[in-house]
């Protein structure tokens, strides 16, 4: 079983100002433990630092950690490079992923599989598993030779996203928003390619997300709301429920307060 453990994490950003303020406080000690297995949703409004989460994990510059501790199976990632952090088994799905002209989806799945495995796919097994991924996820064929992201629709970038999560198989998933910009045929097609991970019990899912649309078709077992740069409650399913009737403005007003 795999296991990240964040303990106190506190991560700043720049604002672009000079002098002592120069910098802002976005996450201010955050606690939270994802197992092999699990599927974690954290909800909260916008600007509430779930996004400053998962690109800090990942090991993003343009987010500075100043206290606390990330660790993967006791390891410690902040002291990780980027690269290091993908092969330790950490897996990032984008809001919005970037476009890479000239790389082809095909070279691009495979040289990323060889760099967290540290060796090459057998080329006949790895054809017949990106097949065999991409039908799963209603894509088509010439999908491989087009250029990574470039002129992708919403849809096509989240299918793609899901496509790598299923070839490099993480021990750990962070999932931000992956439901933004969907479709209802979309987000299942998503979706069922999310828990076709899950189900396998060998990934930790850490789903973020503002709505419990994309909780109807990915059960968490564990729900947080996240507000001002922390966790404020936790619960199960029902929690997502009651967000979904009440909205974030208790928590806001409890954190302004």
């Amino acid at each position: 079983m795999s296991v990240l453990e964040i303990r106190d994490l506190h991560v700043t950003i720049a604002t672009g100002n000079e002098g002592p303020a120069a910098t802002r406080e976005i996450l201010r000690g955050v606690d939270l433990t994802v197992k092999s297995g699990e599927t974690h949703a954290i909800m909260g409004p916008n600007g509430s630092g779930k996004s400053t989460l998962a690109y800090s994990i990942a090991g993003h510059p343009k987010y500075t950690v100043t206290g606390g501790a990330v660790t993967l199976d006791g390891q410690d990632v902040l002291e990780m490079s980027v690269d290091e952090r993908a092969r330790a088994g950490l897996f990032l799905a984008m809001q919005y992923p970037v476009e890479v002209p000239g790389v082809s989806v095909s070279n691009f799945l495979r040289s990323a599989k060889t760099a967290v495995d540290g060796e090459a796919p057998k080329l006949r097994t790895w054809v017949k598993d990106i097949k065999v991924a991409m039908e799963r996820l209603a894509v088509d064929p010439s999908f491989a030779e087009r250029s990574v992201n470039e002129g992708f629709s919403g849809g096509e970038k989240k299918r793609h996203e899901i496509l790598q999560l299923e070839l490099l198989k993480p021990k750990i998933a962070i999932l931000d928003e992956t439901d933004s910009g969907l479709d209802i045929d979309a987000l299942k097609v998503v979706s069922e390619g999310v828990n076709r991970v899950r189900e396998t019990g060998d990934t930790g899912v850490l789903l973020i997300t503002h709505y419990t649309r994309i909780l109807r078709y990915i059960q968490p077992d564990f729900v947080h709301v996240f507000v001002d740069g922390r966790i404020v409650e936790e619960g199960g399913r029902e929690l997502a429920d009651q967000l979904e009737a009440e909205g974030y403005e208790r928590y806001l007003t409890q954190a302004t307060a």
